[in-house]
């Protein structure tokens, strides 16, 4: 059987891949935007599974459908809430909730070799349900943190940027002070509204309102300098940097 994963995030590329290839199922192709699945996909034959990110780094991974008339089976990974989760199952799509638990992965490879998925989904419809589940969207406007035996509120407005250390997820203030947090980044950033945050590479999720420069770096990617806040971790990934800039107009 021949799997391709479409995933702009390397190491949950990396990382699905492993377990793909422990369960006996070694990956043909690892692809990481829109545009390069629309090229391979384009001069190679289609596999007999995709794992599809949603979002990805160029856009919508359903901008793929657009261009190239996919033929294999899907099962989509993704960040995105109960809601469009129900949905996905209403439209018989299988779908993995990242992070990815090996136990759904299990399950969702016997359900395709039981039932290979065709398809037959409407791109057109789930797009339509995506836009409606974010215009309807609720987001976090404020965290609650504990210092010693107080609890203090943080409203988003006063955040600067979220970061992960030491595998420990904190919040930086506009005052520049951290806070620790309960949860990953990746539960933080599907918890924000994407409109004033934008998380820039593995490490750091950055608020609009708190950029004071953006200077040109290395291996075509930019360095962002916060206010009150310089730190040589804050680049933006080149896999990011299209879409930061989309994001920043």
């Amino acid at each position: 059987m021949e799997i391709v994963l479409v995933e702009d995030e390397k190491p949950a590329a990396r990382y699905l891949a492993r377990r793909l290839e422990a369960l006996g199922y070694p990956v043909t192709k690892q692809l990481h935007s829109v545009a390069e699945a629309v090229a391979w996909f384009t001069t190679n034959s289609h596999p007999d599974l995709i794992f599809l990110d949603i979002q990805l780094s160029d856009g919508l991974s359903f901008e793929i459908f657009d261009q190239v008339q996919i033929t294999s089976a899907i099962i989509f990974t993704t960040a995105y809430d109960e809601y469009a989760l129900k949905a996905f199952k209403l439209n018989s799509i299988d779908y993995l909730l990242k992070p990815i638990d090996p136990e759904e992965l299990s399950f969702a490879l016997a359900k395709f070799k039981q039932n290979s998925i065709a398809n037959s989904i409407s791109i057109a419809s789930l797009k339509q349900l995506l836009q409606v589940n974010e215009s309807s969207k609720t987001y976090k406007e404020r965290f609650v943190v504990k210092i010693g035996q107080q609890i203090k509120i943080i409203s988003v407005a006063d955040v600067l940027c979220f970061f992960s250390e030491n595998k420990a997820t904190y919040l930086k203030t506009l005052e520049n002070r951290d806070y620790l947090l309960d949860g990953s980044l990746e539960t933080i950033e599907n918890e924000l509204d994407n409109k004033n945050f934008f998380r820039i590479n593995r490490k750091f999720i950055i608020q609009r309102a708190a950029i004071a420069d953006i200077h040109l770096f290395s291996n075509s990617r930019l360095k962002v300098s916060l206010k009150n806040f310089i730190s040589e971790h804050l680049i933006v990934s080149r896999e990011k940097v299209s879409e930061f800039k989309q994001w920043i107009n």
